[in-house]
C-alpha cells in the first residue's frame, strides 16, 4: 500500500518535469526561430559588425570602463591617429632598435586597445585583465626590479662610493619637473595636473621605466599610458638626447680626464651591500621598500653565488615573461580617449625637460666635486646618473672615447648609473610618502 502511494507520487513528479521541459523547449524553439533574410540584409548585418562601420559610425552612448562617455572623435579619427602612433613605436623598435623589448609590446598593445567593438582593453578583455593583475597591483614593476637587481653589479659604486652623489644629483630633474607641472596647471588653462599627477610625471626624469609605472599606478593611473611611453621613449633616445647636453656643459679638457683604475671589490662587500641598503630603507623610508626590496633581493641572489638557477631565472625567463605582459598592459592605456588629451602633450614635454635636467645636474655635480677633490672625475660620467642602465653609461664612455680613444669610462660610469637606479627608487618612495 505504502509502496503504491510512493510510486504514484514519483510518477506525478516525473510527468510534471516532462511537461515543464517540453514547454521550455517549445519556448526556446520559438525564441530562436530563424527569420529568412535577403542577401542585402545579410550583408548589412555583417557590415554593421565590422571595424570599418564602428570607425565611421561612432556610438553616441559608448562609455569606458569608468562610465565616462567616449567622444565621437576618439571613436573614429582618434583611433586612427593612435594606430599611426603605435606604428611609429613599432618602427622605432624594429627599424631603429630603440628599446625593442618594451616598445614592441607597448606598440602592439596600443593597437589592440584601439580596435573598436572588441573591447580588448576593457575590464573583461585580456589586456584589461593583465593590467588589473599586474599594473594596478604594482606587481610587474617589482618583478622587473628583481630582474634588474640580478643583472646589476654594484661593484663600481662600492669601489668609488662618491659617485653615488652623481646618481643622487641626477634625480634633481624629478623634483624640478614636479614644480614645472604645477606651474603649467596654475598659469595655463590647457593643463590640469594635481599634486599627485605632477609627482608621477616628475619621476620620468629618473629615466627608469618600472619606477615610473609603479609610481604612476599609485598616484596617477589615468596618466599611466602617457607617462610610461614618455619614460621608455626617452630611455630609448638616450644616445640622441644626452650627447648635446654633455658637450655643451663640458670642455674638451674635461672630457679628456682619465680616471684612476677602480679597486677590486670583495664578495663579502657585495653581499653585505643589498642587505645594508634594505635595512636603511626600512628604517628611513619604508614607502620605498617595495622597489628597493625587490632590487636588493635580486642582487643578493646574484652575489650570493649559491642559487645560480634562481639567478638565471631572474635574469632571463622571469624578467622576459613579465616584460611582455608589462608592455602589453601599458599599451592598453594608449586608447585614444585616454591618450589624445592636452595633458598628454604636457607630459611628453615635461618628461623631456625632466630627463634633460637630470642629465645636466649629474654633469654639474661632477664639476663641483672636482673643485674640492684631488682625484678628478670626468664630468661625462655624471650624465650616467640617470638610471637608464646601461645605456647612459655607454653613452658617457662613447663621448669620452671621441676625445681620446684610450679613455675607457664605462666601468667608472656604471657607478653613478647603478646609483641612479637606487636614487630613482628612493625618490619614488619620497613622493609616494608625501602624496599618497
Amino acid at each position: 500500500m505504502f509502496r503504491g502511494f510512493v510510486f504514484k507520487i514519483l510518477l506525478i513528479i516525473m510527468l510534471g518535469v516532462t511537461v515543464n521541459a517540453t514547454s521550455s523547449t517549445s519556448s526556446n524553439n520559438t525564441s530562436v526561430e530563424y527569420k529568412e533574410k535577403s542577401m542585402s540584409e545579410l550583408f548589412s548585418s555583417f557590415y554593421s559588425s565590422t571595424g570599418i562601420y564602428a570607425l565611421l559610425n561612432p556610438d553616441e552612448n559608448l562609455k569606458d570602463e569608468k562610465g565616462v562617455k567616449i567622444s565621437n572623435f576618439n571613436q573614429s579619427f582618434g583611433r586612427i591617429i593612435m594606430f599611426f602612433v603605435c606604428f611609429l613605436l613599432l618602427y622605432l623598435a624594429v627599424v631603429k632598435g630603440f628599446e625593442p623589448l618594451l616598445l614592441i609590446p607597448i606598440g602592439f598593445g596600443g593597437i589592440l586597445a584601439n580596435i573598436p567593438i572588441a573591447m580588448i582593453a576593457g575590464a573583461d578583455g585580456f589586456l584589461g585583465i593583465i593590467y588589473s593583475f599586474g599594473i594596478e597591483t604594482g606587481l610587474f614593476p617589482l618583478i622587473i626590479f628583481m630582474g634588474v637587481g640580478a643583472m646589476t653589479d654594484f661593484g663600481p659604486l662600492l669601489a668609488n662610493p662618491k659617485t653615488a652623489l652623481l646618481g643622487g644629483a641626477a634625480q634633481f630633474g624629478i623634483f624640478a619637473t614636479l614644480v614645472g607641472a604645477l606651474a603649467l596647471s596654475q598659469y595655463t588653462s590647457l593643463f590640469s595636473f594635481s599634486l599627485s599627477d605632477a609627482a608621477a610625471i616628475g619621476i620620468i626624469g629618473g629615466a627608469d621605466g618600472p619606477t615610473a609605472i609603479f609610481l604612476a599606478s599609485r598616484l596617477a593611473p589615468d596618466l599611466l599610458g602617457a607617462i610610461a611611453v614618455a619614460a621608455y621613449s626617452y630611455m630609448a633616445l638616450v644616445p640622441i638626447i644626452q650627447p648635446p647636453i654633455m658637450r655643451a656643459l663640458t670642455t674638451q679638457a674635461e672630457r679628456k680626464i682619465k680616471m684612476t683604475q677602480l679597486r677590486e671589490v670583495s664578495k663579502r662587500e657585495k653581499i653585505i651591500f643589498p642587505i645594508t641598503l634594505l635595512m636603511l630603507c626600512v628604517l628611513i623610508l619604508p614607502d620605498a621598500t617595495p622597489l628597493i626590496g625587490a632590487l636588493c633581493f635580486g642582487n643578493l641572489v646574484r652575489e650570493s653565488g649559491v642559487v645560480q638557477r634562481l639567478n638565471d631565472t631572474l635574469q632571463n625567463a622571469l624578467i622576459n615573461i613579465v616584460t611582455i605582459f608589462l608592455g602589453l598592459a601599458v599599451g592598453s592605456k594608449l586608447a585614444a580617449e585616454k591618450f589624445l588629451v592636452p595633458n598628454t602633450l604636457g607630459i611628453i614635454v615635461l618628461g623631456l625637460v625632466a630627463f634633460s635636467i637630470g642629465t645636466a645636474s649629474g654633469i654639474i655635480m661632477a664639476k663641483i666635486m672636482n673643485k674640492f677633490s684631488k682625484t678628478k672625475l670626468n664630468p661625462l660620467i655624471g650624465a650616467a646618473g640617470v638610471s637608464a642602465v646601461p645605456m647612459a653609461a655607454r653613452v658617457a664612455n662613447k663621448e669620452g672615447m671621441k676625445e681620446d680613444k684610450t679613455n675607457i669610462l664605462l666601468m667608472h660610469a656604471m657607478g653613478p648609473n647603478v646609483a641612479g637606479v637606487v636614487g630613482s627608487a628612493v625618490a619614488a618612495g619620497v613622493l609616494l610618502s608625501i602624496f599618497k
